[in-house]
């Protein structure tokens, strides 16, 4: 999806070489975790809400999915975001910059989500940085059963959104949620806000049909 300033909505991040490399990686790593499973296009379709067509152009890499998209698709799998995105097998050590990290979602005004790092054993678990410049926005659907969320404001403030209720959180604080239900984060400010987001899923596959 393609965001606006008039809407605030996420824009795909622009085809830098980066993105080449994370669309081919998650090419790979769906269609790979696909079969490995057993599983036809109409499958994982049904089990992630991502159209047949979507997938279809996922795997071919003909496409660069929305952070939305990534989610439903690690949901159906059971396992982290950064294990689509990943380009590599996964190392025992990693150190990585920021600066380095995928570049995964652009606000409509300038804001940007990374994610830093991911682990997917023994525990399922995401890093992620968010900038969001002021009028910027992301809402988010449902996350797998038991999934939680803990930000933490660095600089400004943001609106979180959970179950309809805003909840203002301030440069220092920190707020955790359960994200098994809707969700979102915007600024309303003057000031771009930073924040960092660690994602804990539980294991096992979501199976969205259910």
């Amino acid at each position: 999806m393609t965001g606006t300033p008039q809407d605030g909505a996420a824009a795909e991040p622009r085809p830098t070489d980066q993105g080449v490399e994370v669309t081919a990686a998650v090419a790979r790593a769906v269609r790979l975790l696909r079969q490995s499973r057993g599983w036809s296009l109409d499958e994982l379709s049904g089990r992630s809400g991502v159209s047949k067509g979507m997938v279809v152009q996922i795997e071919g890499g003909r496409t660069n999915p929305s952070i939305g998209t990534l989610c439903r698709l690690a949901d159906a799998f059971g396992v982290t975001v950064a294990r689509l995105v990943e380009p590599g097998p996964p190392r025992r050590v990693r150190v990585g910059a920021a600066s380095e990290a995928p570049l995964l979602w652009q606000g409509g005004y300038g804001g940007s989500a990374r994610l830093l790092a991911g682990l997917n054993e023994p525990d399922f678990v995401e890093l992620w940085e968010w900038r969001l410049e002021p009028q910027d926005r992301h809402d988010s659907a449902d996350h797998a059963p038991g999934t939680r969320e803990v930000l933490h404001v660095l600089t400004g403030s943001a609106t979180v959104t959970v179950d309809g209720t805003d909840h203002l959180v301030r440069a220092g604080e920190t707020i955790d949620f359960p994200a098994d239900s809707a969700h979102g984060y915007r600024n309303e400010g003057t000031e771009p806000v930073r924040l960092l987001m660690v994602v804990v899923m539980p294991p096992g596959d979501f199976d969205r049909r259910r």
